[in-house]
């Protein structure tokens, strides 16, 4: 009885190991397990692989690879990257994993690294400065800076990850003040191609260190963001909702407070016209901050005279307000964005083209289980001149040459099938703005951010001729294989510019 117990035992721990061997892992991953670095992949049916495929915020980017790498250092991510490069082997790059488009920062029957095990944030109070782990979530890096009463100006939804987040610009609660969110990059720890691990900052790879600064995961992988830490303790902020029928004075005062940034440059505005299916209807959705922790500033005055169904606006933290504002994940998701003028008559436009757009999807989505938004952004001057003063980056925003909003359109729904049919009326609608925008004089602005585009958009050529050429060369200098061109074909290409 006992001889029969011990060999079911021994049986169960042969099928076990079986189940791990290197006979089990896809032959496109072999060059890895050459490497050494078998103990850190993941295949298909283990269940640390269903979870990291899982943990995606939107179902658009699961594409289940082949395999997941998930290194535990910068050593191993060189190791990784010299070894896929040698057997040309397509791979991606996941930091947080929230871009919602598919193939974005995941890979079909490739390889995908994935850096979950970087996530960690370390204040050092001597340089006022933040190690910031590139798998890290803004939640998670909020919360352990605020122990110290620091934060750093990066993401605004807690659920965002660190570095698609950085190195795609980084609009802020401190743009205002501070500059995009790359600004406030001091120094990066990256893997190059060949497997080399260098600094980027000022001083050391100047050249590589602007570079990064918008232009995305073109040049190399980042292991580490060091960050200038910013004072912080109390805010006064979070949501507000207000009836869809204030729509055109929610306009009025989307413009008035862009034009008065400068003014108060503590104070932030999200405004999002959208459907919501707790409302079935459309509202007006409010994100308000002020960094200061000044309580209903002026700047806030034409907004807080309107009518609302419901607020949350309170005194509290940056920790805690990221840990409020989070995108519904596990959906479709669609996202086009746009900047334009600050001009009344193209945001009025964008609104009155939204309530189409959900009459539309309400046609084939009856039980109204989809979620739109058409959200406008202050994008004053003031912040290409902050960019510009914290030592510029590549995205070109300081060559706007008036105010101008930043717009993100986004469908979010339940399937597949309805993914399909609404993206070419979320691309139609923002086909009409843009046609609109531009028959205003400077109505359409040339900037596209990074972070909200869509695939089929080219936000790398909105920097610039200067900026493009700036862009190649660091990438000429720093991966003349094209590594990152050609092996990874998630993100936005320089070579497709």
């Amino acid at each position: 009885m006992h001889f029969t117990h011990l060999l079911l035992s021994l049986c169960c721990v042969a099928s076990t190991m079986a189940a791990v061997t290197p006979r089990q892992i896809p032959s496109l991953a072999k060059c890895l397990l050459d490497a050494g670095l078998g103990e850190a992949v993941l295949v298909r049916g283990d269940p640390q692989y269903v979870e990291r495929e899982a943990s995606y915020w939107s179902n658009s980017a699961k594409l289940s690879p082949a395999a997941i790498l998930r290194p535990r250092n910068a050593k191993e991510v060189a190791i990784a990257v010299k070894a896929l490069a040698a057997a040309k082997q397509p791979f991606a790059v996941r930091s947080g994993g929230h871009t919602n488009w598919a193939g974005s920062n995941n890979i079909a029957d490739g390889i995908t690294i994935d850096l979950s095990f970087f996530n960690t944030t370390t204040y050092n109070a001597a340089t006022e400065t933040a190690d910031i782990g590139p798998g890290s979530r803004w939640r998670d890096v909020y919360s352990e800076l605020i122990k110290h009463k620091r934060a750093v100006a990066g993401g605004r939804e807690g659920n965002v990850g660190v570095a698609g987040l950085l190195l795609g610009g980084g609009n802020t609660f401190f743009t205002a003040r501070r500059g995009f969110a790359c600004d406030n990059v001091v120094a990066y720890e990256v893997v190059l191609a060949d497997g080399r691990i260098v600094t980027a900052s000022k001083t050391s790879n100047p050249d590589l260190f602007v570079a990064l600064k918008g232009g995305s995961n073109n040049f190399g992988i980042v292991t580490k963001f060091t960050m200038a830490a910013i004072p912080s303790d109390k805010v006064w902020g979070g949501m507000a909702f207000l009836p869809k029928d204030i729509a055109p004075q929610a306009v009025d005062a989307v413009v008035s407070f862009t034009n008065n940034v400068a003014n108060d440059p503590d104070s932030n505005l999200v405004a999002m016209f959208t459907h919501m299916p707790d409302f079935k209807d459309i509202v007006v959705a409010t994100l308000y901050a002020n960094m200061a922790g000044v309580e209903k500033p002026a700047a806030y005055n034409q907004w807080l005279a309107l009518p609302e169904i419901l607020n949350t606006v309170k005194n509290t933290t940056i920790s805690e307000m990221a840990f409020e504002y989070n995108i519904p994940a596990n959906l479709h998701d669609i996202w086009f964005t746009l900047s334009f003028k600050n001009d009344a008559r193209i945001l009025n436009k964008a609104a009155e083209l939204h309530v189409k757009l959900v009459e539309d999807l309400k046609a084939f989505i009856p039980e109204q289980t989809f979620t739109t938004q058409c959200l406008f952004q202050p994008l004053p001057t003031v912040f290409g001149k902050n960019s510009v003063a914290a030592g510029g980056n590549v995205m070109g925003v300081e060559r706007q040459k008036s105010n101008g909003v930043l717009w993100l359109a986004t469908a979010m729904v339940q399937t597949a099938e309805q993914e399909k049919k609404a993206y070419p009326l979320v691309k139609a609608w923002v086909d009409e703005v843009k046609k609109f925008a531009s028959t205003i004089d400077g109505g359409l602005q040339e900037w596209t951010y990074l972070n909200y585009a869509d695939k089929s958009q080219n936000p790398l050529k909105s920097y610039g001729p200067e900026n493009i050429r700036k862009m190649k060369d660091v990438a000429a200098k720093f991966d003349p294989q094209g590594v990152f061109q050609k092996l990874v074909p998630g993100g936005f290409k320089l070579s497709s510019v």
